[in-house]
């Protein structure tokens, strides 16, 4: 096993291949050797801001060139990059940063307390010098962040330091000619293939925001053979009136990656049917890498629903509010053990680990496996609804509803009631309002009763944001105030 520091491969690249694009924008191309000379002279900035080994940087940059800069600076100088979304609110994005508690914030105008900041359109002294520093490897890759089920920021550390496993890589981002990135940088899915494909000498495509056409155009023009999708995003380019959808030549895909949400089993039948088996697949692992499944189009169709079997010599166990190991076919909290042994695989800064006494791990998500090892993601713990005695998942609703053509997404939360205990709530992000009785009549066909929602909301602006997530908790603590309760 040969395992390169991140900024020794990308100074090799530079020296090698100096010309050669490795990372292509819509209105920018950078290449080996701009990506090395530019982050060795914004590194020794960032020096001069107090960044030392160790340290965290939080980068607040959109999807730009800036943000590879700034990532691979920080490594120069053993720091551990923590991206953020360049949107967020000043009280939510402060918040983070309190826990982080990083050595300089990056892409921020306003001061943060009393830390350096840097504003997005930071340029470092030229006559600071561009040539290579002393190697260092930082203890931890990345610092990702995620507010979780409760709301409250916690920071996920993966135990893997800055380097690359040059002789195992990714074939999912290991691109042939290019690897297509729509989502946001600063979650885990679109960070790992950018990085993979960078990593691997090869060519990240990557969309400022996601626009479901334009996908389909950069897939044309750069003959994209990899691309990772969350569930959203699959949906919206579904969704595009067909002779839309069909007028791109999409021969070069090789792979195309449903993850960071379970895919709902129409849509990925859909796109089976588009594209191929060979060509469809869909993950299942957490940021917190405990373990990981995968499945292909082929064993889909055998295993509808399914994200797959246990892959890197993981384990997976289901167990009961109590602790106790279910059979095949019931649902339980998932709990996994990676094959390099429990608490090996992540740090968290702000959360505790949810583990067994024996060091099995969980992240909250509840599932089932089959009696031939395939998992089935059923929802997290705490989304889980319980009406009138009656657990409901409000994945297995959203699926369904989502199937209606003119809905284009929806959560379902459970809402506070004397009488069930919860009442199941369906907000709907449609064009028009779909109608109360329309949608029912719909649901007849898909579920029992006992989970059709007792009440339905309509909006119009957009539920998940570009990375496929949905703040569901908030949404839920929203109603709740709204219902007096």
């Amino acid at each position: 096993m040969t395992k390169v520091p991140y900024v020794r491969l990308i100074r090799q690249f530079a020296q090698n291949t100096p010309q050669r694009v490795t990372l292509e924008f819509e209105d920018a191309r950078v290449t080996c050797l701009e990506l090395e000379l530019r982050s060795n002279r914004l590194a020794r900035a960032y020096a001069q801001y107090g960044v030392r080994q160790g340290d965290l940087v939080t980068i607040c940059l959109p999807n730009a060139p800036e943000y590879f800069f700034a990532c691979v600076a920080a490594w120069k100088l053993g720091a551990v990059p923590n991206p953020l979304s360049a949107g967020l609110p000043d009280t939510e994005r402060n918040a983070i940063v309190e826990r982080a508690d990083p050595a300089l914030i990056v892409g921020v105008r306003k001061p943060v307390g009393q830390r350096p900041t840097l504003p997005p359109d930071f340029e470092p002294d030229p006559a600071l010098p561009d040539t290579p520093l002393p190697e260092k490897i930082a203890p931890h890759e990345r610092a990702l962040t995620s507010g979780g089920s409760t709301g409250v920021p916690k920071l996920i550390m993966p135990g893997n330091p800055a380097v690359y496993d040059v002789d195992n890589p990714s074939p999912l981002f290991t691109p042939r000619n290019a690897m297509l990135v729509p989502g946001p940088l600063y979650h885990a899915g679109p960070y790992s293939a950018a990085w993979g494909a960078v990593f691997a000498g090869g060519k990240a495509v990557i969309m400022h925001r996601f626009d479901a056409a334009r996908c389909l155009q950069l897939i044309e023009k750069h003959c994209v053979d990899r691309v990772f999708f969350v569930p959203t995003m699959l949906n919206r380019i579904w969704r595009l009136p067909q002779q839309v959808r069909t007028r791109y030549d999409l021969s070069s895909l090789e792979s195309v990656v449903s993850g960071g949400a379970p895919c709902p089993q129409w849509l990925m039948r859909a796109w089976i049917e588009w594209l191929g088996p060979q060509r469809l697949c869909e993950g299942y692992g957490p940021s917190e890498r405990i373990g990981r499944t995968f499945i292909t189009g082929e064993e889909w169709l055998r295993k509808p629903g399914s994200v797959g079997r246990a892959m890197d010599g993981c384990r997976i166990r289901i167990l009961d509010p109590q602790g106790r190991e279910l059979p095949a076919g019931e649902i339980g909290e998932i709990y996994m053990m990676p094959a390099t042994g429990s608490g090996s695989t992540f740090v968290y800064r702000g959360a505790e680990r949810r583990t067994t006494e024996d060091g099995w791990e969980s992240v909250g998500d509840m599932g089932h496996l089959d009696e031939d090892g395939y998992l089935f993601i059923a929802d997290r713990r705490t989304d889980m609804i319980v009406c009138g005695g009656r657990n409901i998942y409000p994945a297995e609703i959203e699926a369904a509803l989502n199937a209606h053509p003119d809905v284009r997404a929806s959560v379902v939360v459970g809402l506070p009631d004397d009488d069930l205990g919860q009442r199941i709530h369906a907000i709907v992000e449609c064009e028009a309002p779909v109608g109360d009785e329309l949608l029912r009549s719909h649901l007849k066909t898909q579920l029992v009763p006992y989970k059709w929602p007792h009440s339905f909301e309509y909006v119009s602006e957009p539920l998940f944001n570009e990375a496929g997530k949905v703040r569901r908790s908030a949404l839920r603590a929203q109603r709740v105030a709204g219902c007096g309760n």
